[in-house]
């Protein structure tokens, strides 16, 4: 059997850091993988093939982006269409838009937010 680090995260299911699978861990879960907000960020605007999904993750190797590609799809985060590539779902724009506070923070904080920044 697998263990709970490799399987798909779900809400309802023991996932790290909750033995219970708290909706929230799960999604922490899920997103705390390596390369996993990445290729979600890299979604959020326009869909992509596997390829330029790659090249615009740096990249990423092809087995790594492949496990995460299909555990966001499995969250119904991401899906793949005939004509387009892998594109964000309703429910991957709904989790986009509430990263996007997240998002517009970190450029407030990269951008000096009290921190001196290197020259």
């Amino acid at each position: 059997m697998a263990s709970a680090r490799t399987k798909t995260p779900r809400p309802g299911t023991p996932v790290r850091g909750s033995r219970t699978g708290r909706p929230i861990m799960a999604l922490l879960d899920l997103l705390g993988r390596r390369w996993a907000l990445r290729v979600l960020w890299e979604l959020r605007d326009a869909p992509a093939t596997f390829r330029a999904l790659r090249e615009r993750c740096d990249d990423i190797s092809p087995t790594v982006l492949n496990a995460r590609l299909k555990e966001l799809r499995e969250s119904g985060i991401v899906e793949l269409s005939d004509d387009e590539g892998y594109r964000l779902t309703d429910r991957g724009v709904a989790l986009r838009n509430a990263l996007v506070p997240i998002a517009e923070w970190a450029d407030t904080w990269g951008g000096g937010g009290g921190r001196k920044r290197p020259s």
